[in-house]
């Protein structure tokens, strides 16, 4: 596995993720009763396309993680620019997702448990209690790893999507094989295990390879 991602990493290693683009328009009907339609000032107004557009990037999330801080409208705000964040303007049902988790009554409870789970570097225990409708593994575990200040020491989460998952998939990885298990909660936290050993060899971030793997989308053979 180390030696075809080494290919990757050496044909793709000045890559970098872009910011995503949204539009606030589309986004506010479906924020403004849950008194959440503020963070459609997040990132930067677009200096193409669609005037309104906005730019969000991963940085935009931590800054917003940190100013959180333990506030439950807080944690709401960062949930909301997470799905935000991997929406962007190709996911139509992005909006329609947030306000049905925004209209959970489990929400505040389900953000701030799974958090501290995560903190507390029980990724398994967080993915078994993560349940908000909507709300499915591509973009609770988004949520995951926006949460995870850890140390980078640490085996921070990382993000388990579709696209992420087909490239590995091509590379002849399987989770349930690597983890022994059926079981996603068990077979998401051997997938993030794997990664940051994988990225320590390879001399790459474990994020950045996260990302590679999902721009790649399961195209681990094109040139």
């Amino acid at each position: 596995m180390v030696e075809q991602l080494q290919r990757l990493v050496v044909r793709f290693g000045e890559s970098v993720q872009k910011p995503v683009r949204f539009r606030p328009a589309t986004w506010r009907p479906r924020l403004v009763s849950h008194g959440a339609a503020h963070v459609l000032d997040i990132g930067v107004e677009s200096a193409s396309g669609p005037g309104g557009d906005r730019l969000i990037e991963r940085g935009d999330l931590a800054r917003l993680r940190d100013y959180a801080g333990d506030d439950a409208d807080g944690l709401r705000d960062l949930f909301v620019a997470v799905m935000i964040w991997g929406s962007g303007t190709t996911n139509g049902r992005g909006p329609r997702y947030t306000e049905a988790a925004l209209s959970d009554p489990r929400l505040s409870r389900v953000l701030r448990t799974t958090r501290d789970a995560v903190r507390g570097g029980d990724l398994s225990g967080a993915y078994r209690q993560f349940a908000l409708e909507g709300v499915g593994r591509s973009f609770f575990t988004k949520w995951f790893a926006a949460v995870d200040d850890r140390e980078a020491t640490c085996d921070r989460a990382l993000i388990l999507d579709d696209r992420v998952l087909r490239s590995l998939n091509a590379l002849g990885w399987s989770s349930w094989k690597a983890a022994g298990t059926r079981h996603w909660a068990t077979r998401y936290a051997t997938y993030v295990s794997s990664m940051h050993g994988w990225a320590a060899s390879l001399g790459v971030p474990p994020d950045w390879l996260e990302w590679l793997l999902f721009h790649l989308n399961g195209r681990v053979d094109e040139t």
